[in-house]
C-alpha cells in the first residue's frame, strides 16, 4: 500500500526521469556516445518500469532500453534469480554472481552486486577473497571457472562431487541449478558490458573517471590492438548492400547438402583460426582477491593436431527437449522465465538493416546464434555452417569471438571495426544474442551433466 505523500514523489520523479536519463548516459558508455543513444531512442516507459522495480536507472538498463521487449523480460528474470523465493539466501545469490564476474575481471558487476550483498545482509569480510566464504560456496570454485571458460568440460563427476549425500557441505540439486543458473547469468551478461563498452555507475570506483569522446570516438589502445578499418562512408554502403544480396541468395537457395558435407563444414568453422583482440592490463585488486586459478581462461574447442572433445550434438541433448524442463522442475517457473528470453532475443527483429527497411534478417540471427554456439563445441544436424561463412565477415567474427569468449579483451577498435554503416541498437542486439547463445551453451553442458547424474 502506498500514501499519498509516497505517491506524490514518486510522480515528481517520473516527471523528471527523461532529463535524469539523459544525465546518466553522460557517463555510460565507451563505444557509444550519450547522442547516439537517445537519438536511437531507448524506450522511456520500460526505463520508467525499471526504475520503479529498480530504484535507479543503471547503465545495463538504459542499453537495453533500445531494445524493451527483450529488457521486461531480462528484468523479469533477474528479479526471480535475485529477489524472489528460491533455494538460496539473497545474500548467497549475489555474492554468486559476484564470484562469477570475477572470471571475466567485470568490475561493473562485481561492484554491484558487492553492493547487494552487503545490503541483503552479506558478511562484509567474504569480498576480501573465496577464503573467507562458507565452505560451501568455496566449492563452487570448479564448477565457476569451467562454465566461464570451457563449459564442454563438465561431466556428471563434478556434479556428484557436489551433490553426493558423503559430500561435505552438500548442495541440494535445486540450490545446485540456481547456482548454475546464477552463475550463467553473470558470465553472459560480463559478455553484455564488455561488449557494450559500460562505464562503471557513478558510485562505483572510477565511476566519475570521464573523458568525452573525440569525434572519431577513439579510446586509448595498446599498440598491439587491431587496426580499425578505415574507409569511406561508400565503402560501408557497398558494404550493407553486398551482405543484403548474400541473405537474399541464402534464403533463395535450394541446394542440399550431404550429412557428410554439413559436418565438414562445422569442423572448418569451429576450427577456423580467428584471433581475439589484446589482452588488457591487469585487473584490480577488487577482481582479483576474488579469482582463483586465474590463469585457467578459453581455449579454443577445437584445436588444430590436438584430441579435441566431442561434439555435443543439439539433437541429443537439446534446451527444448532436456534442459527446459529439468530447470523447470529443479526451479519452479526459472525454465520458463530463461525460455520466453530466448524466444525473444532470436525473434527479435525490426525488419530493418543499418539504412534499409522491409528486411527479412532471419538468416543472419541464426548464423550469429549457431556460431556462438560452435564456438562452444555445438552442432545443429540440419544448419549449414556455410552460411555462416557467407554472412559473418573477419572482423564482425573477430568480435563476436571476442565478446563470448574473452570479453575482458574487448576494445573499442573491433566494435567500430565490423557493421561500420549500422545503427548501434543493431550492434546492441548482437550483444544482447551473444549473451544469449552464450548462456544457453554453457547452460547445456551442466544441466547435460546433472541429468547423466540423476540416470
Amino acid at each position: 500500500f502506498v500514501s499519498s505523500d509516497s505517491r506524490a514523489r514518486d510522480d515528481v520523479r517520473l516527471r523528471h526521469a527523461p532529463v535524469d536519463i539523459s544525465l546518466s548516459m553522460i557517463l555510460l558508455c565507451v563505444f557509444l556516445t550519450p547522442s547516439q543513444i537517445l537519438d536511437e531512442g531507448p524506450d522511456q516507459e520500460v526505463l520508467i518500469e525499471a526504475f520503479l522495480s529498480l530504484g535507479r536507472f543503471d547503465h545495463i538498463t538504459m542499453v537495453m532500453a533500445l531494445h524493451p521487449t527483450y529488457l521486461s523480460c531480462f528484468l523479469r528474470t533477474q528479479h526471480a534469480l535475485l529477489e524472489l523465493d528460491g533455494p538460496l539466501p539473497r545474500p548467497w545469490r549475489h555474492y554468486i554472481v559476484v564470484m562469477a564476474a570475477a572470471r571475466h575481471q567485470c568490475s561493473y558487476l562485481v561492484q554491484q552486486h558487492s553492493a547487494g550483498f552487503l545490503e541483503a545482509g552479506g558478511e562484509e569480510s567474504w569480498l576480501e577473497g573465496l577464503q573467507h566464504t562458507h565452505p560451501k560456496i568455496r566449492c563452487l570454485h570448479t564448477l565457476n571457472k569451467l562454465l566461464a571458460h570451457r563449459p564442454w568440460l563438465i561431466t556428471q563427476q563434478h556434479i556428484q562431487e557436489l551433490v553426493c549425500p558423503g559430500a561435505d557441505d552438500r548442495w541440494s540439486l535445486a540450490e545446485l541449478i540456481h547456482a548454475v543458473v546464477l552463475m550463467t547469468h553473470s558470465h553472459s551478461l560480463s559478455s553484455f558490458v564488455w561488449g557494450c563498452g559500460l562505464h562503471p555507475e557513478p558510485d562505483h570506483v572510477g565511476g566519475h573517471a570521464f573523458c568525452p569522446p573525440s569525434p572519431s570516438n577513439n579510446m586509448p589502445q595498446s599498440p598491439h590492438s587491431p587496426a580499425p578499418e578505415d574507409g569511406k562512408p561508400e565503402d560501408g554502403v557497398t558494404e550493407v548492400e553486398a551482405l543484403m544480396k548474400r541473405m537474399v541468395e541464402l534464403q533463395q537457395q535450394v541446394e542440399e547438402c550431404s550429412q557428410e558435407e554439413m559436418i565438414t563444414r562445422f569442423e572448418r568453422e569451429r576450427s577456423e583460426s580467428i584471433p581475439t583482440a589484446v589482452v588488457r592490463g591487469a585487473p584490480s585488486d577488487l577482481v582479483l582477491r576474488l579469482v582463483e586459478d586465474a590463469e585457467f581462461i578459453y581455449e579454443d574447442f577445437s584445436i588444430r593436431g590436438e584430441q579435441s572433445p566431442p561434439t555435443m550434438r543439439a539433437q541429443d541433448y537439446s534446451w527444448e527437449d532436456h534442459g527446459f524442463s529439468l530447470v523447470n522442475r529443479l526451479l519452479p517457473d526459472m525454465g520458463q522465465l530463461l525460455e520466453e528470453k530466448f524466444q525473444v532475443v532470436c525473434g527479435l527483429t525490426y525488419n530493418r538493416m543499418a539504412m534499409h527497411k522491409d528486411v527479412d534478417t532471419h538468416t543472419l540471427r541464426k548464423a550469429l546464434w549457431n556460431y556462438i554456439h560452435c564456438l562452444y563445441g555445438i552442432r545443429y544436424d540440419d544448419y549449414d555452417y556455410g552460411e555462416v561463412n557467407v554472412l559473418l565477415e573477419r572482423g564482425l567474427k573477430m568480435f563476436v569471438k571476442t565478446v563470448a569468449c574473452h570479453p575482458e579483451q574487448t576494445t573499442d577498435r573491433i566494435y567500430s571495426a565490423y557493421w561500420r554503416l549500422f545503427r548501434h541498437s543493431e550492434k546492441v542486439h548482437v550483444n544482447l544474442l551473444l549473451m544469449e547463445a552464450r548462456l544457453q551453451a554453457a547452460l547445456l553442458y551442466t544441466l547435460r551433466a546433472v541429468t547423466r547424474y540423476m540416470t
